[in-house]
């Protein structure tokens, strides 16, 4: 009567080191994918807004005015080019702290997803130029 307990906890021993395994495998490709570059490029306009958010999670996120405006829905009419992205350098933080107000050109990268302790975007600053007026 051993042989058979022995062998139920030997395959739920196995049963759980793969599940496990696959926990870790699964856990792995996610952060993989979440600091994976989708896109890289500069966007210019007018930094409107620098402001630290979250409850949990504080995150640094930016509005940038690009200028001209673009149609919303049929019933919302003209509506500003806002792009928002996040920071996660505090050297950019405070490059864009001192650009507030001004027109810039930011360099940026796309990440595939951004985990939520990184920011509400999927864009992230990685440079500040301040354009002359």
């Amino acid at each position: 009567m051993d042989e058979p307990k022995r062998s139920f906890k030997s395959k739920l021993k196995s049963l759980f080191i793969k599940l496990l395994i696959g926990i870790v495998v699964v856990c792995a490709l996610i952060l993989w994918m979440c600091s994976w570059t989708y896109s890289e490029g500069t966007r210019a306009g007018q930094l409107i807004k620098l402001s630290e958010k979250g409850v949990i999670f504080k995150t640094y996120e930016g509005q940038l005015n690009m200028g001209g405006l673009r149609t919303g829905k049929a019933d919302d009419g003209l509506e500003g080019n806002l792009w928002q992205f996040s920071v996660l350098d505090k050297s950019i933080i405070d490059d864009l702290t001192e650009a507030e107000g001004k027109r810039v050109k930011l360099g940026y990268k796309e990440r595939y997803k951004a985990m939520p302790w990184q920011g509400e975007t999927n864009y992230f600053i990685t440079n500040v130029e301040i354009i002359d007026p």
